[in-house]
């Protein structure tokens, strides 16, 4: 593990932005991709509700609750050395008042090694995210497409309301937030509200304009059927895992696995 470098604080993290450090955030639900992006100096490490479709194999993230995101929080919390750990509120403990958002977050906070909350919302959560960091519980904001919110949204869309974006972004940093992620948003908006902000700004599909970007690992790993466009595939484990499955079938199958040097004497 990582021994050498201090973890990344949320003060650090936000003085990001004044250094122009790009931001590398990546997701992570288990101990040994925590580890190795950890030590690959990945900045932070999301404990993503997007588990429910990736890890749990749901159509949505809605499924995911508050027990299964701080299970894998703790986990990945256990590995991580130098990055910053933010984990999501999942569907709906952020949206039934800032009390009850308190709690959720408490238990996350409490539960696992994490440093911070990150929840789906702008001026319709700016109150509960203000709750909160009152409360000591630093937050990241998500604007944009909110996963969450997809039924309402009509699926999985581009977002390109600047007015509604320009003020949801303003009123989250408004409300105390450490920093924003803005997903799927056109690239000259996102950048428009990058400029706008003092907190810095995550993208995921909006552009290179922002103050850091997030992928989904597997999406970035090639481990995806059908991965968005914004996403670049860095490797393609999929066909690196089937094809060693395979291998290991066709070896076992003829004798050949396990071999003398595999045996004990």
């Amino acid at each position: 593990m990582n021994g050498t470098k201090r973890q990344i604080t949320v003060p650090e993290f936000v003085e990001f932005k004044q250094q122009s450090h790009r931001i590398s955030m990546l997701t992570a639900y288990d101990f040994v991709s925590a580890r190795i992006l950890d030590e690959a100096g990945i900045d932070a490490i999301l404990v993503g509700d997007s588990l429910g479709m990736v890890f749990q194999g749901h159509e949505t993230t809605l499924p995911v609750t508050l027990d299964d995101i701080i299970y894998h929080a703790e986990i990945v919390g256990r590995a991580v050395r130098h990055a910053l750990v933010v984990v999501d509120l999942p569907f709906p403990t952020h949206l039934v008042g800032g009390q009850s958002a308190i709690v959720s977050a408490g238990r996350i906070l409490k539960e696992t090694r994490c440093q911070a909350v990150k929840l789906e919302g702008g001026e319709d959560q700016a109150g509960t995210i203000s709750a909160l960091v009152s409360a000591g519980i630093p937050v990241m904001g998500h604007i944009g497409l909110r996963p969450q919110s997809v039924h309402t949204m009509g699926g999985y869309k581009v977002q390109r309301d600047e007015e509604r974006l320009l003020n949801d972004a303003l009123a989250v940093q408004q409300a105390g937030a450490f920093s924003v992620v803005l997903e799927c948003v056109p690239a000259e908006l996102a950048e428009k509200i990058t400029k706008a902000l003092d907190i810095p700004t995550i993208g995921i599909g909006a552009g290179s304009q922002c103050d850091g970007q997030v992928l989904v690992l597997t999406d970035m790993l090639g481990l995806t059927t059908e991965a968005p466009r914004f996403v670049k595939q860095y490797a393609n484990l999929q066909d690196t895992i089937s094809q060693a499955a395979r291998q290991y079938r066709e070896e076992v199958q003829s004798g050949e696995f396990p071999a003398s040097q595999h045996s004990y004497k």
